[in-house]
């Protein structure tokens, strides 16, 4: 199948460069100084699936009009404050795909697509797979995870679209797999990120800290547990039921089966076993604070605010560390 990678970063690199290495025709659009690198001396990939140099089955472009052809997926992977720019300037790719999803952050996305591209278009899909850009045709895959993204149609179908794009990501070792609830997963994956983003970039700072200094100090990893004890309450509260569709990143049901001593006990374990294994990862937002770049803050946290507010629930933490959040993104370009 032909795949468009709208936004090829970090992210858009890693997915779009596993892909093609198992056969699949990708075109990449990103930045010139990245594509200038990846088609000079290929894209490479360092991560847990081993060490790449991918030069086959990648076109590199810099703009959408430059994308020939007709497309069967295009992945949208722009920062979700890019969107609407991105979008506008893809008028005539987007006609030429017969499939849209997008692997951004974000929970209020859908209907931003829906305009883009057509309803008809659009499928769910939600990721937690790592990657960074670390120069000029170099990424780093730091983790993963047993299942690496979700997909499913809006209406709790699952489609012969939805299973041929969760094939390919499965013959590219990027475990994957169709459901029938992708708006729950997209809760859920947003409660992780929503917690894991506002407790790294509240807690370590712009500092050079790993997500694992935090956890395995025992006041980080108490912070941490109740970040997400607060989440969970606005997520349950919606109707939802705890399924920890990104395990074993998210420890949601331990948390919930469990005290608040117990979970902090817990995070320390697990930071400990990140930190021996050396998995010196950070969350994308983290990243783009120690970068000097505004920061996802009302797209990713925002919305659970909101939410809480709308179902009368109090989430101080949360609360704090969104106020820490916005002084900071508020000297950030």
């Amino acid at each position: 199948m032909r795949i468009a990678v709208l936004g090829a970063g970090g992210l858009g690199c890693v997915i779009g460069g596993y892909l093609a290495h198992t056969g699949q025709q990708v075109t990449l659009i990103g930045r010139q100084a990245n594509m200038d690198a990846i088609r000079k001396d290929g894209l490479r990939i360092t991560g847990p699936r081993g060490d790449f140099c991918i030069r086959d089955n990648l076109e590199c472009v810099t703009e959408p009009d430059q994308a020939e052809g007709h497309f069967d997926y295009l992945m949208l992977c722009v920062k979700s404050k890019d969107s609407a720019a991105v979008m506008a300037s893809s008028a005539d790719l987007v006609k030429r795909c017969d499939t849209v999803f997008t692997l951004q952050n974000g929970i209020n996305k859908e209907a931003g697509m829906f305009a883009w591209a057509g309803e008809e278009k659009v499928i769910g899909s939600s990721t937690m797979e790592g990657a960074t850009l670390m120069a000029p045709g170099e990424c780093i895959n730091p983790f993963t995870g047993p299942v690496t993204a979700y997909f499913g149609e809006y209406d709790g179908t699952i489609t012969p679209r939805v299973e041929a794009i969760t094939e390919a990501f499965n013959k590219a070792d990027l475990n994957s797999r169709a459901v029938d609830c992708i708006a729950q997963v997209l809760w859920e994956k947003m409660m992780q990120i929503g917690v894991a983003s506002s407790w790294s970039v509240s807690t370590l700072g712009g500092g050079d800290f790993y997500f694992f200094d935090g956890i395995t100090v025992y006041e980080g990893a108490q912070s941490y547990v109740q970040i997400a004890l607060e989440l969970m309450e606005v997520y349950k509260a919606k109707g939802y039921e705890i399924q920890d569709f990104y395990a074993p990143m998210t420890q949601f049901k331990d948390f919930e089966k469990g005290t608040l001593e117990e979970g902090t006990q817990l995070m320390m374990k697990w930071g400990n076993e990140l930190k021996a294994a050396d998995m010196k990862s950070r969350t994308s937002m983290h990243v783009d604070l120690t970068r000097g770049k505004k920061m996802e803050v009302d797209e990713i946290i925002k919305p659970w605010l909101d939410e809480a507010t709308r179902l009368g629930i109090e989430t101080p933490t949360v609360v704090a560390a969104y106020r820490i959040m916005k002084v900071l993104n508020h000297y950030l370009n």
